[in-house]
């Protein structure tokens, strides 16, 4: 491909040597007068190329259209699978705590159209969310699939099959489990069909055009109207004949010759199909040999005025393009314009949308790194404050980086679990546990956990989890952990808009501590405190010191960014 060559002067681009330009009036006058001798076959030979050219257009907008399909199919399954590896380690599900289990992902899939089951050895549900927790135990109606994951160790997607419980038209998702106290068994995820049916209008096809989605077996999943019903037989050709096209293949069923884009999915197995009678793609170069025919006794008298009319039109609309052009450069927002000629038209309704694209991608671009620089902030603040407080509390060198290294670990932990929760939040019961672990007694009669199940958004979850990380290592050097009777008690619960935490120390004998204020105090009466809006009392007890902290419920809410919280 020849390169134009680069004009010296800033922002100039300069035109290789040749012929000079000439006005587009030119072209179209000795374009007129060539086409007026060979007129018909000259023409024949244009409509050929452009039903040619156009069903490359649409050759290339169906199979983009079912690749974009399929990808979008792929992406839903594909979320499902991770959902199933994520939910297989679950702490509730590992233990065998099914009831848990249940009302934790009944909650987290509340709303949504996904619904989650668990199969015994013997394909029994063991539980559903599209049912109740204490519903009688059904035979899987999928039992092919359930079997070859538990055989083959992998994922495996179902084709169409009628739910036990739900009695619709599903698909099933399956993840074999085998490790915790119910293993082996299948977790799974049932979809109803209709929900295909979204991506599969999801890219609008020409008129005409029908798309189905077919299952391993040959019955439709989901298909666009016209196409077929689910659960019937794909009519068009047997499925285990199709293998995924770079282009549109020619199929002819029922006596019709169809053409036709087919997709299969790697994650599946399942076929797309996209389709349309052949006459509807031929159809336009039928209309236009008939145009022809009849246009032709006029057109030798009208040529000159329509040339004169089209050499406006289109200097115009290259004019206006031009424009739009160079504020779309300039980065100015840029307004479609109703041009004559449509195709004009279609790329002016392009470069709005690039513009569009682009104003939204800077927005985009200064808001993530606004929310960087916030988010940097904030824990180099939080970081600083724990490099003073160490600072303040150690006697020496060794001592402040064994402090400062241990609290950084402690900031780490709580980091891990919100990045590993995301969204959802971080357990409470989760976090405590994951601070006091380092502390843990040999004994674990002298450390006890518990509290229903709450989680944390992510401010709520670093501060908790800093003031954990304070109370446990100030438990080892003055309190429960330092001596051996020493036991710890912390627990939580719900009341109203409040949540009360407690941290109860017991000891003895017990030596009250002294008035100094060091990190772990500034943490939990000062961070704890004014960040959550919390009330937080230090209590002195005759055995012990325990804390009690009174959170709103709203400050630790996962649905409650920092800014909210």
């Amino acid at each position: 491909m020849a390169v134009p060559p680069i004009s010296t002067k800033p922002g100039v681009a300069t035109l290789a040597s040749g012929p000079p330009s000439r006005p587009i009036a030119v072209y179209l006058f000795v374009l007129a007068l060539v086409a007026l001798v060979p007129a018909f076959a000259f023409s024949a030979v244009l409509l050929q190329r452009n039903n040619e050219a156009q069903e490359r257009v649409v050759e290339t907008l169906i199979t983009g259209s079912a690749r974009s399909i399929m990808q979008a199919v792929d992406r839903e399954v594909f979320a499902n699978i991770s959902t199933l590896k994520v939910l297989a380690t679950t702490k509730t599900l590992e233990a065998g705590d099914l009831r848990a289990f249940y009302d934790q992902i009944k909650t987290a899939l509340e709303g949504t159209n996904t619904y989650v089951y668990a199969l015994d050895s013997r394909f029994y549900t063991l539980m559903s969310t599209r049912g109740e927790f204490d519903a009688p135990p059904l035979l899987s109606n999928d039992i092919a699939s359930a079997q070859q994951a538990l055989n083959n160790k992998d994922v495996v997607v179902s084709g169409l099959v009628i739910g036990s419980v739900s009695r619709n038209k599903v698909f099933n998702v399956l993840f074999p489990v085998f490790t915790g106290t119910l293993a082996p068994l299948v977790l799974g995820i049932s979809r109803d069909a209709v929900s295909i049916e979204t991506a599969l209008l999801s890219d609008k096809l020409p008129d005409g055009w029908n798309v189905a989605m077919v299952d391993h077996a040959g019955t439709i999943i989901a298909a666009s109207e016209g196409g077929g019903e689910s659960g019937e037989r794909f009519r068009l050709a047997q499925v285990a004949q199709l293998d995924t096209t770079p282009g549109l293949i020619s199929i002819r069923a029922d006596g019709e010759m169809y053409r036709a884009a087919v997709r299969q999915s790697f994650i599946t197995g399942w076929t797309l199909v996209a389709w349309a009678p052949s006459s509807l793609i031929g159809k336009p170069l039928m209309d236009a040999v008939w145009s022809l025919a009849v246009g032709g006794l006029l057109l030798a008298a009208i040529v000159v005025l329509v040339v004169y009319w089209v050499t406006l039109q289109i200097g115009r609309s290259v004019r206006g393009l031009e424009a739009e052009a160079k504020r779309l450069g300039a980065g100015q927002p840029v307004t479609a314009r109703d041009y004559p000629i449509s195709e004009i038209a279609t790329v002016s309704s392009a470069i709005e949308d690039a513009s569009k694209r682009r104003q939204q991608a800077e927005t985009e671009v200064r808001f993530l790194m606004r929310e960087l620089a916030h988010r940097s902030k904030n824990q180099m603040t939080v970081i600083a404050a724990m490099a003073k407080q160490t600072a303040r509390g150690a006697d020496s060198v060794p001592d402040f980086v064994h402090s400062f290294e241990r609290r950084i670990l402690g900031l780490a932990r709580s980091t891990d679990l919100l990045l590993a929760n995301g969204v959802v939040g971080v357990d409470l019961k989760e976090l405590v546990i994951g601070q006091l672990e380092p502390f843990r007694p040999d004994d674990e009669s002298r450390m006890a956990v518990d509290g229903p199940s709450t989680r944390l958004n992510i401010q709520a979850a670093q501060i908790l989890g800093m003031a954990a990380h304070e109370l446990a290592t100030n438990a080892v050097k003055y309190g429960a952990f330092q001596k051996d009777r020493g036991k710890l008690e912390v627990s939580w619960r719900r009341e109203g808009e409040t949540l009360t935490f407690l941290w109860r120390e017991t000891v003895t004998p017990f030596t009250p501590p002294s008035d100094r204020r060091g990190f772990g105090t500034t943490v939990l009466e000062s961070m704890v405190g004014r960040s959550l809006g919390a009330k937080v009392e230090r209590i002195v007890r005759d055995d012990g010191l325990e804390w009690v902290f009174e959170i709103p419920v709203t400050a630790i809410d996962p649905a409650n960014g920092p800014e909210e919280a």
